[in-house]
C-alpha cells in the first residue's frame, strides 16, 4: 500500500519511526478521549480525513449530551495538519479554554463543547515496509537491508506533499535523501532551497528563513527574500533543525500551520507553497522532553520520520560505495584481505562522509586510507600524551567541525567509561548526561556492547562492574 492509499483510505499520513532493529515503522493514529461527558474515558477515533461531532446520530462521533448541538464541530485532516472548526453550535466551542471558530489542533489539546470535554491525543500502531528491490534511489546506493527499507519508504514518501524529518548521524545522507525525495516529487521542476540552521550565525536565521525589508535592522541596507519565500513552488529543505533557536520556533510553527509569514521589519503577510522536508542529527524527541525543542513544532514536522541508519549497520554496503567513490567497479576487491577486514570493521563516527573521504586519501596516497594519513588529517594524535585533537584546517568550517566534536566524544566517552565506577549510571552522573544518551554515544562510536542491566560495557578494557562495597576481586584474596 502506498502513502496515498493509505491516506485515501484512513484519512492518516504515514508517520515512520525506526525501533530497535530494522522495520521500527508507526502509523499515525488520531483520537478524541472523552475525559468529561456522559462516557468519561471513552476514545473516539479520528479515522476519516474529516470528522463531524455531535448528538446527532448521523455524526461520525456521537454525543448525547444536551449541552451539544447536532453537528457541534468538525476535525480536518489537511495534510497532517488537523483543524477543528465549530459548526455554529449553540453552546460554542473552546479549545484550551479560548473560544474558538476555527484552529489548528496540537498534542494535548483540551477541547469542550458545551458541558463535554475532549482531549486530542496521538498514538501509533506499528507497521511494517518491505525492503526495495533497487540498490539506488536518486544519488544513494545499497544493497543491504537497513537502506533499502529507507529506499522503501523514500519511494512512497516522495510523490506526496507530507513534510518528512530525517534523523541520523552526521554523514549518513540526509542531504542525499532530500535531493531523492525533491527529484522524485511533483515540485521537481521547483527550486530546492537549503536552510543549514548549523552554518548561520544565531542572530541572522531569521532573516534567512523568512528574510527581511530595508532598515529592519542595523546593517539591513536592502530588502532580501527569504528561504521560506525563495521555495515556493519546490522543496524547502531545514537542515540542523536542532539548531534553530528555541525563540524563533513558534514563528517557524506558524508558517508551517498556515502557510503565511511575514518578512523581519515588515507587517504585510506573504504566502508560501511548498514541501517541507527537515533534518536533525540529534533525536528530537528527546530534546523535546528536555525541553530544548517545541513539541507543537516537532508534532508538526514528524508527519513522516525516516532514521538514516549510521554505516556501521550496514557494513555490506561498504565494498559497493567504495567502488562508488573510487570511479571504477571491483576496486574494492583489489585491496588486501587485510585491509578489506579493517575497512568493514571500522566503526565509521562520520559514516558515509568519512568513508568518502578516506577512500580519496586511500587513492591519493595509495596506502589503507584508514591508517596514518597526510598531516593535518583530523583525528587523534597519538604522538602527544593527552591524546590532544588536531583540526584540519583545510576541510570546510562544517565538517572539520563536526570531525573534530565526533573525535572528541569518542574520546571523552572512552575516558569516561575507564575512570568511572558504578557501571553506566555511575559514568552518566559524572558526565552530567542522561544514560539513555550515554548508551547512544557508546553504540555510535563504537566502544563496546552497552549492557542494559547498567553494570558496565563490554568491548571497553577496564569497564564493568564492581563488587558491592567497592572492592575489586584482586582486593579479596
Amino acid at each position: 500500500m502506498s502513502i496515498r492509499d493509505d491516506e485515501t483510505q484512513t484519512g492518516l499520513a504515514t508517520r515512520a519511526i525506526r525501533a530497535d532493529g530494522y522495520g521500527g515503522l508507526s502509523l499515525q493514529r488520531c483520537t478524541l478521549v472523552e475525559t468529561e461527558g456522559p462516557d468519561p474515558g471513552r476514545i473516539h477515533p479520528i479515522s476519516k480525513s474529516r470528522v463531524v461531532i455531535g448528538k446527532s446520530p448521523d455524526c461520525d462521533v456521537t454525543i448525547p449530551d444536551v449541552t451539544v448541538s447536532r453537528q457541534h464541530f468538525e476535525i480536518v485532516n489537511e495534510g497532517g495538519r488537523y483543524l477543528i472548526k465549530d459548526l455554529g453550535s449553540t453552546n460554542g466551542t473552546e479549545l484550551d479554554g479560548a473560544p474558538v471558530r476555527e484552529a489548528y489542533l496540537r498534542p494535548g489539546a483540551v477541547i469542550k463543547a458545551g458541558e463535554v470535554v475532549f482531549r486530542f491525543r496521538t498514538e501509533y500502531d506499528p507497521v511494517h515496509i518491505t525492503p526495495s528491490e533497487r540498490e539506488s534511489f536518486g544519488g544513494m546506493i545499497g544493497r543491504s537491508v537497513a537502506i533499502r527499507e529507507v529506499f522503501a519508504l523514500l519511494e512512497k514518501v516522495a510523490p506526496t506533499e507530507a513534510t518528512v524529518l530525517l534523523m541520523g548521524e552526521t554523514g549518513t545522507g540526509k542531504g542525499a535523501a532530500v535531493h531523492a525525495l525533491h527529484e522524485f516529487s511533483k515540485r521537481e521542476k521547483g527550486p530546492l532551497v537549503v536552510v543549514d540552521c548549523g552554518a548561520v550565525a544565531k542572530s541572522l536565521i531569521e532573516s534567512e528563513l523568512f528574510g527581511h525589508v530595508k532598515g529592519a535592522f542595523t546593517g539591513a541596507s536592502s530588502s532580501r527574500v527569504g528561504a521560506i519565500e525563495s521555495s515556493t513552488g519546490g522543496t524547502l529543505f531545514i537542515d540542523e533543525l536542532d539548531d534553530l533557536p528555541l525563540e524563533l520556533q513558534p514563528k517557524l510553527l506558524r508558517a508551517f500551520e498556515e502557510r503565511v509569514f511575514v518578512r523581519l521589519g515588515s507587517n504585510q503577510p506573504v504566502k508560501f507553497d511548498a514541501r517541507v522536508v527537515a533534518a536533525s542529527k540529534k533525536d528530537l524527541a528527546l530534546e523535546v522532553a528536555s525541553g530544548r525543542f517545541r513539541e507543537d513544532l516537532y508534532y508538526r514536522l514528524s508527519v513522516v520520520i525516516i532514521r538514516m541508519p549510521p554505516l556501521r549497520e550496514r557494513p555490506e554496503d561498504i565494498p559497493l560505495l567504495f567502488d562508488r567513490f573510487a570511479g571504477k567497479p571491483g576496486q574494492f576487491e583489489k585491496l588486501a584481505p587485510a585491509v578489506r577486514e579493517r575497512w568493514l570493521n571500522h566503526s565509521w563516527p562520520g559514516n558515509v562522509r568519512e568513508l568518502r573521504n578516506a577512500v580519496e586519501r586511500s587513492l591519493a596516497l595509495d596506502e589503507d586510507g584508514l591508517t596514518g594519513g597526510p598531516p593535518g588529517v583530523l583525528g587523534v594524535r597519538q604522538d602527544h600524551p593527552t591524546g590532544s585533537l588536531v583540526p584540519d584546517y583545510s576541510m570546510p568550517f562544517k565538517e572539520a567541525k563536526e570531525k573534530l566534536l565526533d573525535v572528541f566524544e569518542r574520546e571523552y566517552v572512552k575516558r569516561l567509561m575507564l575512570r568511572s565506577s558504578g557501571g553506566i549510571a555511575g559514568a552518566a552522573r559524572t558526565a552530567g548526561i542522561d544514560r539513555k544518551h550515554l548508551y547512544n554515544l557508546l553504540e555510535k562510536h563504537g566502544l563496546g556492547r552497552p549492557s542494559r542491566r547498567g553494570t558496565g560495557v563490554s568491548g571497553i578494557s577496564g569497564v564493568g562492574s564492581r563488587p558491592k562495597g567497592g572492592s575489586s576481586p584482586k582486593d579479596k584474596k
